[in-house]
């Protein structure tokens, strides 16, 4: 008996409206909020200029040791006393740091948000910042991240950003560091580092209930003591390509899968083709149903998952192609992935393709975009990278109304197969040689 399945087709996008975003100056530093009518959970976050790019050459994670360092206690209370108080608003230091922003931030019920806040500030503006606390939290950052570099990929993705962008450039190392780089990192670097960025006063987000919610109050306590003007973080810099491809072997002995990063240059997150490039790359990576998924996965059955997609930072972005495959079939994993590219870089999408891309990606506005976390997460988004206030209010009927010329014309202009490093991480004795007759690209070795 033979089955045969259908796929079904794309069902209706959710709707999805985002709330009304309110800017206001206070006390020097700017707020920009959302109203969630009848929340009575509410989100404050400190959105200062201190990401990753901001980091000195060889302290790498820098950030994120502070970001550790932050929950050790402050000036007026140690880091029992802290959590205690924190504890008892029934609210926890949220921290993330990425390439372009450091954030911190609470999430509580309206009727406490101001008291957290003044909290969150204390954290910020005065954190204790102990020799012993700093060398322990980075100690162990650094162990971690051994840990986590003794598994297949973090070599393979440090591989492909230095070769796309130069070990010479920040951009060009890893976001969170390296053990080398974290281990380097001292007392005075942390201290040096808080001064320079985190006595700004930053932005503050707030997603909630504003007819609850004082936003005068919360810039005072978010602003308090806060000097210095804000930093200019530059142009975004030029996306500079190849005009062939090459292959870097990260040689992992006795593997028996090899990681695979392919990827080259792309625009910055604020770029006008954000949108079709996004449909673009889900259609051939981004997806379950995706080209790439389709062939590689579930024609080849070299793999359980691949996927592409456009990573975007305020001043530059990277297109790549992510995945593991068996040892055995490493060489035409490779070949049927370029040729992925190649195809929908030459011929585009198809009108089903793009309706089923539209469909999930609008559609997931409305689940993405729910609680306040989120909510503040897309106010960030819209600071960081000089976004228009309604963006993501014109975002939904932006990925419904877009075309197959549009998203067809974006992947032409922005997928360059010919300019791809294909970077494999796998034991060089058994694939060296496949590689080499691959015609892909020419082998060089990691350094």
């Amino acid at each position: 008996m033979t089955i045969i399945a259908q796929r079904p087709g794309p069902g209706a996008a959710r709707p999805y409206r985002f709330p009304d975003v309110v800017r206001r100056s206070v006390a020097g530093g700017e707020i920009v909020a959302a109203h969630l009518p009848g929340h009575r959970l509410a989100v404050a976050a400190l959105l200062l200029d201190a990401g990753a790019s901001r980091e000195p050459a060889g302290r790498e994670g820098l950030a994120g040791v502070l970001a550790k360092a932050l929950e050790e206690g402050t000036e007026i209370r140690d880091s029992a006393a802290y959590a205690l108080v924190l504890e008892g608003l029934g609210t926890e230091l949220s921290i993330s740091v990425d390439w372009d922003s450091f954030r911190v931030g609470v999430q509580v019920s309206t009727d406490r948000l101001g008291a957290a806040v003044e909290l969150l500030t204390e954290a910020v503006r005065t954190p204790r910042l102990d020799s012993s606390d700093v060398e322990r939290v980075r100690d162990d950052e650094a162990t971690a991240l051994r840990m986590y570099w003794a598994n297949p990929g973090p070599r393979a993705e440090s591989a492909l950003r230095a070769d796309l962008f130069g070990a010479d450039q920040r951009h060009g190392r890893p976001m969170g560091g390296d053990p080398e780089s974290v281990a380097a990192v001292t007392v005075a670097d942390v201290v040096d580092f808080h001064s320079a960025w985190f006595t700004r006063p930053g932005t503050l987000l707030v997603a909630g209930d504003l007819d609850l919610i004082d936003l005068d109050a919360l810039g005072v306590a978010a602003f308090a003591g806060a000097t210095g003007s804000p930093s200019q973080p530059g142009p975004p810099l030029p996306v500079t390509l190849r005009d062939h491809r090459r292959i870097i072997l990260v040689d992992r002995p006795g593997a028996v899968q090899s990681t695979l990063r392919l990827g080259h240059p792309a625009p910055h997150r604020a770029h006008p083709d954000y949108v079709p490039m996004t449909l673009a790359s889900t259609v051939l990576g981004g997806a379950f149903t995706s080209r790439l998924n389709h062939l590689i996965r579930e024609v080849r059955g070299y793999t359980y998952g691949i996927r592409s997609d456009f990573g975007m930072s305020r001043r530059f972005g990277r297109f790549a192609v992510s995945s593991s495959v068996q040892t055995g079939v490493t060489a035409p994993a490779l070949i049927d992935s370029v040729g992925e590219v190649s195809r929908t870089q030459a011929d585009g999408v198809t009108e089903e393709e793009l309706a089923v891309a539209r469909s999930w990606r609008a559609g997931q506005l409305s689940v993405e975009l729910q609680t306040p976390p989120a909510i503040a997460s897309a106010l960030a988004t819209l600071v960081v990278h000089g976004l228009p206030d309604d963006y993501h209010a014109r975002l939904r009927d932006e990925l419904l109304s877009a075309t197959v010329e549009q998203v067809s014309a974006a992947a032409a202009t922005h997928l360059q197969a010919e300019g791809l490093t294909l970077v494999v991480e796998g034991d060089a004795a058994k694939i060296r040689d496949e590689l080499t007759a691959s015609g892909l690209g020419e082998l060089h070795d990691a350094d």
